[in-house]
């Protein structure tokens, strides 16, 4: 079964879900919040993501899970010194968690495996934050703010599973270009 396939699948049974009193919007956003770091684990499984192909030495599932750790670790330290008032009444809105760990999933396929990964599970990923903003859980500031912490925190720890990578690097001092390969 192809990503594309598993998505859709994800996204067609989340919508169609009687939970949450009938709110097929909101319901497909807390289950594909939970389905994309899903699918990016299985990617680095399904990649035998090592150096030689023959076992899983868990490299990419490190960066995976180096670059969701930072995404929550930001955002809930962001959600408590804010304390912002939601839009349905409830406190902590400012960033949306659902968009910052479905981001930083879509970021790290993307990264690692490329935008034939990258494309659906960025589409996902936007509908978590429409979910968020349709249902009144989140304003769409926050659910940008959520969005780019996650896909900045997956960039930092991704590295490419194969082929060339180039990365911006910089000090105080200077700023350049990283050229290096992964084989």
């Amino acid at each position: 079964m192809g990503l594309r396939t598993l998505l859709v699948a994800a996204l067609t049974i989340s919508v169609c879900s009687p939970s949450h009193g009938g709110d097929a919007i909101e319901a497909s956003g807390d289950i594909l919040q939970f389905v994309l770091p899903t699918v990016a684990l299985g990617a680095t499984i399904i990649h035998r993501d090592d150096r030689d192909g023959r076992r899983w030495d868990r490299k990419g599932t490190l960066q995976l899970g180096e670059g969701l750790a930072t995404a929550m670790g930001v955002t809930f330290a962001l959600k408590y010194a804010l304390d912002t008032d939601r839009p349905n009444g409830g406190h902590h809105s400012m960033p949306s968690g659902h968009t910052s760990i479905s981001f930083a999933s879509a970021e790290f396929l993307r990264k690692r495996y490329g935008w034939e990964w990258g494309i659906p599970a960025y589409a996902v990923a936007s509908w978590v934050g429409y979910s968020r903003v349709e249902s009144d859980n989140h304003y769409p500031a926050d659910v940008v703010v959520g969005a780019g912490i996650g896909i900045l925190s997956s960039y930092i720890f991704t590295r490419k599973h194969k082929g060339w990578n180039v990365d911006v690097t910089g000090d105080t001092q200077s700023v350049g270009l990283r050229l290096s390969t992964a084989w």
